[in-house]
């Protein structure tokens, strides 16, 4: 599905308030509402909007650990990536997954609420896993910048 100067206006105000009222939108784009409503709608049946939610706040949740971590496999084959992947994917403490080029082959953000959970997180997904030879933890000490909007071609 190609975008249009007028998606790529939606796309961008839902993904900084998803809340907003389809009139609202409407207004703010230059379009009828019913208009609006129905490109907003094409927009998810397409899969460009994947999913609506709602973003917590930090600071009104109970502390937790933010890690950034590094994984580097033992064998370069395509199969023992994907085994590892699912394993990775599957695991709730796992908000984000990388596969990346470079140093290490994986890089996950994992979300804990204390060491002994990213001890048992270790156990099950990263040496559980024969073929990951290293991982290295960055523990995050203050997140400055979080930004969940997507590049809009164009």
């Amino acid at each position: 599905m190609s975008l249009d100067n007028l998606d790529r206006r939606i796309l961008d105000r839902l993904q900084r308030d998803a809340d907003i009222t389809n009139q609202a939108l409407a207004d703010e784009v230059g379009l009828s509402p019913s208009a609006c409503l129905k490109r907003v709608k094409r927009l998810r049946e397409s899969g460009i909007i994947e999913r609506q939610v709602a973003l917590l706040s930090p600071d009104a949740m109970p502390p937790c650990l933010h890690m950034v971590v590094e994984v580097t496999m033992e064998r370069d084959h395509k199969s023992l990536y994907q085994r590892f992947l699912h394993r990775a994917i599957a695991a709730p403490e796992v908000k984000q997954c990388y596969q990346v080029t470079g140093e290490c082959d994986f890089v996950l953000i994992v979300v804990v609420p204390d060491m002994d959970a990213y001890d048992r997180f270790c156990d099950t997904v990263l040496y559980a896993d024969d073929n990951m030879r290293k991982f290295r933890t960055l523990l995050s000490r203050k997140r400055s910048k979080f930004d969940t909007s997507a590049l809009i071609p164009g």
